[in-house]
C-alpha cells in the first residue's frame, strides 16, 4: 500500500508541480439536421484525412464526431484549445447541420438505424464495426461522453519515488502503483461522478428498442452510466474486479480477447483505461502514461461539453484520488460493490438527495482541508467549495437542472434549441477564433486552416517574447514567427510548408 503519499508530497514540496501534471480532453458529439435527426450527409469533406488527424476524428457512426486535445498542464489551455477545435468544426459542417448537445442520442427510426449501418467511411475500421453492430446494435453504440486523460507530472514521481525504493523494485514499477490506486479509487468514488455531472435523465425514442423505459419509469441521474448505459455485456467477464491489481487487468481483458469475448483491447467500456502503451504486457515493464477517465455526460449547459469550473474540480480530485490509500482487504467485493452503488446513484431521481450524500459530505470535507493544505489556488478552492454545495442539493446538478426541459417524455426540442444556439453564437462571433483573440487575424486564419488540414500547432514564445506558432505534420515541425503572417491564402502557404500534405489530406477519410 503507498503509505503517506500526501504527507511526502507536503514534505518535497512538489504540490505545484502536481498541479501542472497534464490534462486533456476527448470530447464525443452528433452532427443532426435542423429537426434533431441524427445527420446523414458524409463527414465534411473540408477536413483532413482521419487517418492520421490528430484532433478531429469520427467514432462509431458518420455523424459522431470526436475532438481530441493535446494534453497540456493548464485547464485554462485545455479549454481554448477545445473551443478553437468546436470551433474549426461549426465553421466545418453544412449550414444546415448543428451539434447534438446531449449524451443519449436523438429519436432513432429503423431508417436510421439502417442508414448508420450501411454508411462507414473508415475501411479500416469496417470490420470491428460491424462486429460491435452485430454485438451490440446502434443505438448502444452512438451514446456520447467527454472522456479527461490525465497524467501525474514525471518530476512528482521522480521525487516521491526516493521514499518508496525499498518497497518497489524499479520506478516503473512504483508509477504504475501511482496509477493503480488512482484507477482503483475513481472506480470506488465513480459514484461521485455520476452524480455531479450526470445529464442524461432519459432516453429518446428508438434507444435499445425502447427496453429502457419500459424499465425505468422516471427520469434518472445519468442513463449513459447506468447498466442501460455504455458498458461491455455481463458475458464477457470484464466487471470492476478486473481493477484488483494491474496484472489482473491486463489478464482479464488479454484473456477475454483471447478468448474471443472482446474483439480487441479497445472493446473494454470500463470507467477507466490505463493509456500509453500499444501492447496490455507492456505496461508490466514500460509503464503507464496516462489515466483515461470515461465517466463524464455531455453537458448541455456550455457549449463545448464539459464546463472550467468541471476541469477544475476534477484536476484536484483526481489528486485526492492519488493520495487516499486503498483498502486491500476486501478489494475484490468493495470494486464490486461500487458498480452496484453507481448504478443506484445513476437510476436514482435527479431532483432527490443520493443514498450516498453523508460519504460525499466527508469527502469534500477531505478535499477542501487537502486543498488548504496544500494552498491550492483560488480558482481550485471555489470549483471545490461550489460542488460540495451541489452534494447537499441535488436539484443543482445539471441532471435535475435538465427536467423542467422534459416535454412528453423527450428533451428533444430542447436539444435542437441548444443545438441552434451554440451554433449562432460560433458563427455570430466577429473573430474567427474567440479563444485566440489575441492573436493576429492572419494568425488565426492559418491556425484555422492548420487544423482543419490535421497539423498539429503549438503557440510559444522565444526568449525576446516573441510570439512563435510551431506546426508539425508527419515528424516535420516548421516555426513561424505570429507577426510575419502576411495575408497570403493560409492553405496554400500550408502546401508551401508540408507538400506532402496537400497529396493526402482529401484522400479516403
Amino acid at each position: 500500500m503507498l503509505k503517506n503519499l500526501l504527507a511526502y508530497i507536503k514534505e518535497e514540496g512538489v504540490a505545484e508541480q502536481l498541479y501542472h501534471s497534464l490534462v486533456g480532453v476527448e470530447v464525443e458529439e452528433h452532427r443532426i439536421d435542423s429537426k434533431g435527426k441524427l445527420s446523414q450527409l458524409p463527414y465534411p469533406d473540408n477536413l483532413g484525412s482521419r487517418k492520421y488527424h490528430p484532433y478531429l476524428q469520427s467514432d462509431f457512426s458518420e455523424s459522431m464526431n470526436e475532438l481530441i486535445t493535446d494534453p497540456n498542464p493548464n485547464i485554462g489551455g485545455v479549454l481554448n484549445q477545445l473551443d478553437t477545435l468546436q470551433t474549426v468544426l461549426y465553421r466545418s459542417i453544412a449550414d444546415e447541420e448543428y451539434i447534438w448537445p446531449l449524451s443519449m442520442p436523438p429519436a432513432l427510426t429503423s431508417e436510421d438505424t439502417d442508414f448508420i449501418k450501411a454508411h462507414f467511411g473508415r475501411p479500416a475500421y469496417q470490420k470491428y464495426r460491424d462486429y460491435l453492430t452485430e454485438k451490440y446494435g446502434v443505438s448502444h453504440k452512438i451514446v456520447t461522453g467527454v472522456h479527461v486523460n490525465f497524467s501525474i507530472s514525471e518530476p512528482v514521481v521522480n521525487r516521491l519515488y526516493t521514499h518508496y525504493e525499498d518497497q518497489f523494485k524499479s520506478l516503473v514499477e512504483f508509477k504504475n502503483a501511482l496509477y493503480l490506486q488512482l484507477a482503483q479509487n475513481i472506480v470506488l468514488h465513480r459514484w461521485l461522478i455520476t452524480y455531479l455531472f450526470g445529464a442524461s435523465p432519459i432516453t429518446e425514442k428508438g434507444y435499445l428498442n425502447d427496453v429502457v423505459p419500459t424499465l425505468v419509469d422516471h427520469p434518472v441521474r445519468s442513463i449513459r452510466n447506468s447498466i442501460y448505459g455504455y458498458v461491455n455485456n455481463p458475458e464477457d467477464h470484464v466487471d470492476t474486479t478486473m481493477y484488483s491489481s494491474l496484472n489482473h487487468y491486463i489478464d482479464t481483458i488479454t484473456k477475454a480477447v483471447d478468448d474471443g469475448r472482446l474483439y480487441s483491447p479497445m472493446e473494454f467500456y470500463g470507467p477507466v483505461r490505463f493509456r500509453g502503451q500499444g501492447n496490455l504486457k507492456d505496461y508490466r515493464t514500460k509503464g503507464v502514461s496516462y489515466l483515461e477517465l470515461r465517466i463524464l455526460d455531455n453537458t448541455p449547459f456550455t457549449p463545448n461539453g464539459i464546463s472550467r469550473h468541471a476541469m477544475y474540480f476534477l484536476k484536484f480530485f483526481l489528486m485526492y484520488m492519488l493520495v487516499t490509500p486503498v483498502d486491500p482487504t476486501n478489494l475484490k467485493q468493495d470494486l464490486a460493490q461500487s458498480f452496484d452503488d453507481n448504478n443506484q446513484v445513476a437510476l436514482e431521481a435527479p431532483d432527490q438527495p443520493t443514498f450516498k450524500m453523508a460519504e460525499g459530505i466527508k469527502i469534500f470535507d477531505e478535499l477542501l482541508a487537502m486543498a488548504k493544505s496544500l494552498h491550492a489556488h483560488s480558482e481550485q478552492l471555489q470549483a471545490l467549495d461550489d460542488f460540495s454545495e451541489v452534494i447537499t442539493h441535488p436539484e443543482l446538478t445539471a441532471s435535475a437542472m435538465l427536467l423542467p426541459h422534459i416535454k412528453d417524455h423527450s428533451l428533444m426540442a430542447f436539444g435542437v434549441n441548444i443545438a441552434k444556439k451554440w451554433k449562432a453564437l460560433r458563427l455570430n462571433n466577429p473573430t474567427l477564433l474567440p479563444a485566440m483573440a489575441n492573436l493576429t487575424v492572419a494568425t488565426q486564419r492559418l491556425i484555422f486552416h492548420a487544423i482543419r488540414l490535421g497539423i498539429r500547432y503549438y503557440m510559444v514564445r522565444d526568449e525576446d517574447g516573441e510570439e512563435l506558432l510551431m506546426l508539425t505534420y508527419d515528424n516535420v515541425t516548421q516555426v513561424v514567427y505570429s507577426n510575419k503572417i502576411g495575408d497570403q491564402d493560409p492553405v496554400k502557404y500550408l502546401y508551401d510548408l508540408f507538400p506532402e500534405i496537400e497529396k493526402v489530406a482529401f484522400e479516403a477519410k
